[in-house]
């Protein structure tokens, strides 16, 4: 690889590993429909208020999620909605790979 492109891909690496959990995904699309408060989440992830604020910092420091403090609260909320769009891509690879998978069965049958 060009060291002059190094950058750029460890760049987006950061980014696809702060999403590559289930919980920071779930994170993900909730902040998608409106800004949500830590205690709000944590109740969404089924987890404790610690683990849900390490994901956050995770998502924040990749620059996917910001904050807003407000009264004793602190709000988050998505940078970058178009993000959403790359899951759509996702969901697009999961069913290829379904039906992929459903063809091989079908010839293991036969």
């Amino acid at each position: 690889m060009k060291e002059s492109l190094r950058p750029r891909y460890e760049a987006r690496a950061k980014i696809l590993k702060a999403m590559a959990h289930p919980s920071r995904l779930l994170m993900i699309e909730e902040l998608q429909k409106q800004e949500r408060c830590v205690n709000e989440l944590t109740e969404m992830i089924g987890t404790d208020t610690s683990t849900v604020s390490k994901h956050l910092s995770v998502l924040k420091n990749a620059g996917l999620v910001a904050d807003d403090r407000r009264a004793n609260c602190i709000y988050y909320r998505l940078r970058c909605p178009c993000i959403l769009d790359f899951m759509g891509c996702v969901e697009e690879v999961l069913s290829a790979n379904a039906e992929d998978h459903k063809k091989m069965m079908k010839s293991c049958k036969k």
